[in-house]
């Protein structure tokens, strides 16, 4: 029996902003910035190996002036619903536990106050696992949390190597191309009545 579905975050529930947000904080162009930047500091942040104030102080070591709160402002902002998304996780809310599965830093729990409460059961996030997926730790470390064995999650995310990384360790997995994906997915599994699987965005 299902009882909880793990979903990956950025660009599998909500749009992912991050990409502008370091253009609006640096005003430098991606593919200069991506060049110089320190390339270890992200991964750090997000395994809560590296405090946000040491993570900007690594690109200014870099010769890369960062100015944070326009970072998070247009990360905020930015962070919105992918189609279909918001609309599956209500009607999903009272059947299973609907849990974050995502790499990414403590910038999550603002939006566990915000965007995410009340879709949310649980936010779980690499910052409180202390691994990244693909890793099997993260997995591990998910269960651990959610306290379910690895027949009883279903996993969402639109990256396949964390696909891979899940069902690596025995979680059923989709990748994420659409909502009406997502939706078969689930009625494939039980979670949702067939007859709704084709419902889609709208």
């Amino acid at each position: 029996m299902i009882r909880a579905v793990a979903f990956d975050l950025m660009d599998t529930v909500v749009r992912d902003p991050y990409r502008e947000a370091l253009r609006a904080a640096t005003g430098l162009p991606l593919d200069e910035l991506f060049r110089r930047r320190p390339p270890q500091a992200y991964p750090a942040l997000e395994r809560d190996e590296l405090a946000e104030a040491d993570y900007w102080a690594a690109f200014t070591e870099h010769g890369i002036d960062v100015d944070p709160d326009a970072f998070h402002r247009t990360r905020l902002s930015g962070t919105t619903w992918l189609e279909g998304m918001a609309e599956l996780l209500d009607e999903l809310g009272g059947t299973v536990l609907r849990a974050t599965a995502s790499n990414y830093p403590r910038w999550i729990d603002d939006l566990a106050d915000t965007l995410l409460a009340g879709r949310f059961d649980r936010v779980l996030a690499s910052c409180h696992l202390g691994a990244r997926k693909p890793d099997a730790r993260f997995f591990h470390g998910l269960l651990d949390e959610l306290g379910y064995a690895a027949a009883e999650v279903l996993f969402v995310d639109d990256r396949e190597e964390n696909v891979t990384g899940a069902r690596e360790v025995g979680i059923a997995a989709h990748r994420y191309r659409d909502v009406t994906g997502v939706r078969r997915f689930l009625a494939d599994h039980g979670v949702l009545p067939a007859r709704t699987a084709d419902r889609g965005a709208g």
